[in-house]
């Protein structure tokens, strides 16, 4: 009988024991697992906060009228004076109005851009404006491959790398524009489409190059119309646009790349299209022309 209590408390001991053991690695497994996974998040809201968001507002040819163009850069230069210093704002004008704007922003927060350029830097090109034009009335922010210019003016993939290069060369910074068609979208095929013209707009550009472009994702089919991709929509591409560009250059370049969304983004929407993770600013098009609604969209609220 004190044999058998001998075992039975044995058998007891030891399988306390294998308990313990067991319990003692589960835990280290979950904390090491909870502690992984607490860097990994920390180590992405450090990331996202090193990139800078950028809203810039892409006048097209608007407004009609000098007198319009003025009153409207005085008063987002007046709104921008009260907004966060972690946020960069552009203004895109026309450019008969670009140095008048550019004085009326002068102590502001607002930096200046232009809608295109053309590759050489002067001769008989009637019509065309230049890179070193733009940077020497501070230009700082110049506009390539918008919907808009693929379309109506026929740039292609071959014209838009050049101007990319270009702009980098001259020391100002590309905002390089992708988007897919309505029926693209609709058939699925907005990676492909992304990724294509990624592949050749971006062709011969550096890791060091590629670190100082902006990125702007504008749906073609969101353009000008009041359609506007769901969040969900645009982090999706969003987060395969920068996955494409760490295959090609890395992951910390891809970490710094600046990603816009673009595509009739509006006071209402701004909020929840810049908290996914991989949306780091607004090409604005319309709402960009109404000083009140900018200002919004510029002090867009951080959920």
């Amino acid at each position: 009988m004190a044999k058998n209590n001998f075992i039975f408390a044995v058998v007891i001991t030891v399988s306390s024991t294998l308990f313990f053991i067991e319990a003692f690695k589960n835990s280290r497994n979950f904390i090491t697992r909870d502690l992984s996974t607490s860097q990994n998040a920390r180590g992405s809201q450090l990331t996202m906060m090193a990139r800078k968001p950028i809203i810039a507002g892409n006048w097209k040819m608007n407004p009609v009228d000098f007198g319009e163009a003025l009153d409207l850069a005085e008063k987002l230069a007046a709104s921008s004076k009260t907004m966060a210093d972690d946020v960069e704002f552009v203004v895109i004008p026309p450019h008969p109005f670009l140095v008048p704007v550019k004085e009326k922003l002068e102590g502001s927060k607002i930096k200046l851009g232009a809608q295109n350029a053309f590759t050489e830097d002067k001769g008989a090109y009637t019509g065309a404006v230049s890179t070193p034009m733009l940077k020497s009335v501070g230009v700082e922010y110049i506009l390539a491959g918008h919907s808009e210019r693929r379309t109506i003016f026929k740039d292609d993939d071959s014209a838009v790398g050049r101007k990319v290069t270009k702009i980098l060369k001259d020391g100002m910074t590309p905002i390089l524009c992708v988007g897919e068609l309505k029926e693209e979208f609709e058939e699925g095929l907005v990676e492909q489409v992304c990724g294509l013209q990624l592949s050749k707009d971006l062709r011969g550009v550096t890791a060091d190059e590629m670190r100082k472009i902006v990125i702007a994702y504008e749906p073609v089919w969101a353009i000008g119309t009041g359609l506007t991709a769901t969040p969900e929509i645009a982090q999706s591409v969003h987060a395969f646009i920068r996955k494409w560009i760490e295959k090609k250059y890395g992951k910390e370049v891809a970490e710094e790349v600046r990603i816009q969304y673009g595509g009739s983004v509006t006071p209402e929407t701004v909020d929840e299209l810049m908290a996914c993770p991989d949306i780091d600013g607004a090409l604005v098009g319309g709402a960009s022309l109404a000083a009140d609604k900018f200002s919004r969209i510029m002090s867009y609220k951080k959920l």
